[in-house]
């Protein structure tokens, strides 16, 4: 997968710009302020997932403008794909692929595909759980776009359930709130299956990446943790539905008597150990980044198997945050396929690399 070109107008602080990469390792430098992590961010929205900086939708839209644009030129699967994303600052988003109009921006990840490590990142081994369930939807999203719409209707059903236990008068009944739960325990047995299966990919080449990592001497174990009624996520999805049906009665009064949403998969976690020890707890500055890096190592290969084609590893000024060693390992493994990395200054870890001066 090679990401050509791309193009930016009124997106963020560009008015008009266009780049183009090599297939290779591409280092986007320039001084702070200058839009390198705005670029990023313009080719992460290509791949039809949401952005990891922007709340609102509007705040991507150059400031006094009404919509912004963004085109870009991908290979994958042997083809050339033009891909074109008009984002209002209100409204519904317009995705064309090859001068077709698609119906849902996720369709986007068919064709572009990224992997995408910033300094916040650093944060997903001992920050809170919705960190972690944020990494998990958005890497799944792109390559199960099933999910995604299945992610949104489940998200839509808990914003409405929430908003309806929050009412005073009138209260809510008790059969409207079961209807609710039906609904939602339909839609997360599947989502669940979905999370399960890619967390155990996503720990078998965590394991291999940390060992590398650490030179054999710790080693890194990742579970998916959900309610505790599902005593198999892997288990038929009406099988689970009846578990996160069980799961859900069983906290219903104290919902309604407490007018917030109490338990579901909105509370899912990843739980990471380190040598038998969890990792949010005991992990050390250094063992944290590792665990970081084979999270988001292990991502790219789980989507190497998926199609046989590495994503684009966008790496935004991460590097700074990292020792030598770690600093080598990531030159090492970003060979693979395109790599698109900002930086303040030029890097020497990366032969045969094309730079971009910002």
């Amino acid at each position: 997968m090679i990401l050509h070109s791309i193009s930016l107008r009124q997106f963020r602080s560009y008015d008009t710009a266009d780049f183009t990469f090599a297939p290779g390792v591409n280092i986007i430098c320039g001084d702070n302020g200058r839009g390198k992590t705005n670029l990023l961010e313009g080719i992460w929205m290509l791949t039809g997932v949401r952005s990891w900086r922007a709340a609102k939708k509007a705040e991507l839209v150059r400031w006094e403008e009404q919509t912004a644009l963004l085109k870009a030129q991908v290979e994958t699967r042997g083809r050339m794909f033009d891909l074109q994303l008009e984002l209002p600052a209100g409204g519904r988003s317009q995705v064309w692929v090859n001068g077709v109009k698609k119906k849902r921006q996720l369709e986007l990840s068919e064709q572009l595909r990224c992997v995408l490590f910033s300094p916040e990142d650093l944060y997903l081994i001992k920050g809170p759980a919705a960190g972690r369930r944020e990494f998990l939807d958005s890497a799944i999203c792109q390559i199960r776009p099933r999910y995604g719409e299945l992610l949104a209707r489940y998200e839509k059903l808990l914003d409405s359930k929430s908003r309806l236990l929050k009412q005073e008068e009138p209260r809510p009944s008790v059969q409207l709130i079961e209807a609710f739960d039906d609904q939602l325990a339909q839609i997360g047995a599947h989502l669940m299956g979905y999370r399960a299966r890619f967390c155990r990919g996503l720990a078998e080449e965590c394991g291999k990446l940390h060992q590398a990592i650490s030179g054999g001497k710790e080693h890194l174990t990742l579970q998916y943790k959900t309610v505790s009624t599902v005593t198999d996520p892997f288990a038929a999805p009406a099988v689970i539905e009846q578990q996160l049906r069980d799961h859900l009665e069983s906290h219903r009064m104290a919902e309604l008597q407490s007018g917030s949403c109490l338990s579901g998969l909105h509370k899912d976690d990843v739980e990471l150990n380190i040598n038998d020890r969890p990792a949010r707890a005991f992990a050390s500055q250094g063992q944290t980044r590792s665990a970081a890096l084979a999270l988001k190592f292990g991502q790219r290969e789980l989507y190497f198997r998926d199609t046989g084609e590495y994503p684009v590893l966008l790496l935004d000024d991460v590097l700074s945050e990292l020792d030598a060693p770690r600093q080598a390992f990531v030159a090492s493994h970003a060979m693979g396929g395109q790599s698109i990395i900002t930086c303040c200054e030029e890097r020497r870890e990366f032969q045969d690399s094309r730079l971009i001066l910002l």
